[in-house]
């Protein structure tokens, strides 16, 4: 299964939750390939703790592959290639979790037909060896997702899904409700390289991150007042929008790990340092699982 990761903004925490997420899917025994289609910004071996891949590889990522530069873009098996130590102890029943970075300083690229002819390739060959292919996009309305896109309308058999990232503010709900619906957005771009728009808007779905919670401890009775009202009208603004409850997969709440550092959140994190609240891995676990349940991903 693919699953495409986007936003419409920058600073959404668009990587760091889909890495969260592939962790927790490979944690419960499924094989995860993470595929770094960032091209301008490739930092997920940042979000690995990935070792001189940290903004990507010199010369045989994924820039390089597409390019034609080389066969096979480089492979890095995170539980054993991470810095971290708690990132290598990896649970018995766990799958594999694989990353492919893209080349440092490699760049945008416009689309074209060889370059579409060989992402298609790339995902017929990680479909048919991991269960879950997570493809994290530039943001905004990128040529890597009119990439993608068109590479997906070529492998219609592999089943697709897309994750709008955005941020629980005004800015952040606009953004993505634009990127989906708007001029040049998935939904019409998707259309015009062939793709049925209801089959699109049905493999679609939206993800809330740095969500505050409006009964969070530490507000006073003013503040729990003002959030409550902030967060009724962001409710009726996504409604209104087309990224209303129904639209959504999940939300993450806001978390200091996830602010300041953009990592990995691991079970020692959890029980030995304590630097990471118990909910925002369970919101990742909980993101994780509906990622495969059909009945999450029933039209709309």
């Amino acid at each position: 299964m693919l699953i495409f990761a986007t936003s419409d903004k920058g600073g959404t925490g668009r990587s760091v939750t889909s890495g969260n997420m592939a962790y927790r899917c490979a944690l419960s025994g499924k094989h995860v390939c993470y595929v770094d289609f960032d091209f301008g910004s490739p930092t997920a071996g940042a979000v690995f703790n990935i070792d001189g891949a940290q903004h990507g590889v010199t010369g045989g990522g994924l820039h390089s592959y597409l390019l034609g530069d080389t066969a096979d873009p480089e492979r890095i098996d995170i539980f054993s290639r991470a810095d971290r130590l708690s990132l290598r102890d990896r649970p018995p029943g766990s799958g594999r979790l694989v990353l492919l970075p893209g080349d440092s300083g490699g760049g945008e690229f416009p689309s074209s037909r060889e370059l579409v002819r060989r992402c298609a390739t790339l995902f017929d060959e990680l479909n048919s060896e991991f269960e879950i292919v997570l493809v994290d996009l530039s943001a905004g309305r990128s040529y890597a997702a009119q990439m993608v896109l068109a590479a997906a309308r070529e492998r219609p058999e592999i089943p697709a899904r897309w994750l709008v990232f955005h941020r629980w503010t005004q800015q952040h709900i606009i953004a993505a409700s634009s990127l989906v619906y708007g001029d040049r957005g998935i939904l019409e771009t998707g259309v015009a390289l062939g793709h049925d728009r209801e089959q699109l808007l049905g493999s679609l779905r939206f993800i809330r991150t740095a969500v505050v919670e409006p009964d969070a401890q530490g507000l006073t009775a003013e503040q729990t007042a003002w959030v409550n009202d902030c967060n009724a009208a962001l409710q009726g603004l996504a409604r209104d929008r087309g990224a209303g409850k129904l639209a959504v997969l999940g939300s993450v709440p806001l978390d200091p790990v996830l602010q300041w550092r953009e990592q990995l959140i691991t079970n020692r994190d959890l029980t030995v340092s304590r630097i990471a609240n118990p909910q925002t891995a369970e919101a990742f676990e909980e993101l994780a699982r509906l990622l495969t349940d059909d009945a999450a991903w029933e039209t709309i």
